[in-house]
């Protein structure tokens, strides 16, 4: 089974969980204040909002890498509600992006690389056998099949 037949959700929330247990992945201070993006009216309610992106990343980086900040960017972006106006795309934060993925690479989980003209990061045997064994271990919904 691939990450990708696996139940996001579910997924994310059990990698969230495991990478709290590593010491060189944890929250900024300022992260309790920050919006995610240009296109967001309040900052993120939940605690683990931290974790949870930095699962989010990994499993993106596991399925597009090589992937760096810019296209990691438009990947989290959204629209922005201009009331009266039509809504417009606003990229997410490169400051969160870039720390997130410092700290993966800090913990071993990624590095980066160079595959032809694309410049990003992918995952490591580490970080390959954290996403594996954590949907292997459980017994995680599948997505439903047509």
């Amino acid at each position: 089974m691939k990450v990708q037949e696996i139940k996001t959700s579910d997924l994310l929330d059990n990698i969230a969980k495991q990478l709290k247990q590593i010491k060189e992945i944890n929250a900024p201070e300022w992260s309790k204040f920050v919006k995610t993006g240009a296109g967001r009216e309040r900052p993120p309610v939940s605690e683990d909002w931290w974790y949870i992106r930095a699962a989010s990343i990994l499993r993106k980086i596991s399925i597009l890498g090589p992937i760096g900040v810019n296209k990691l960017k438009i990947k989290y972006g959204g629209n922005k509600n201009m009331g009266h106006k039509p809504e417009r795309f606003y990229p997410a934060s490169g400051k969160i992006i870039r720390t997130i993925l410092q700290q993966l690479e800090t913990a071993g989980l990624i590095e980066k690389t160079k595959k032809g003209n694309h410049h990003g990061r992918i995952l490591t045997a580490k970080g390959n056998s954290l996403l594996n064994k954590k949907w292997q271990d459980t017994k995680l919904p599948q997505k439903k099949q047509d």
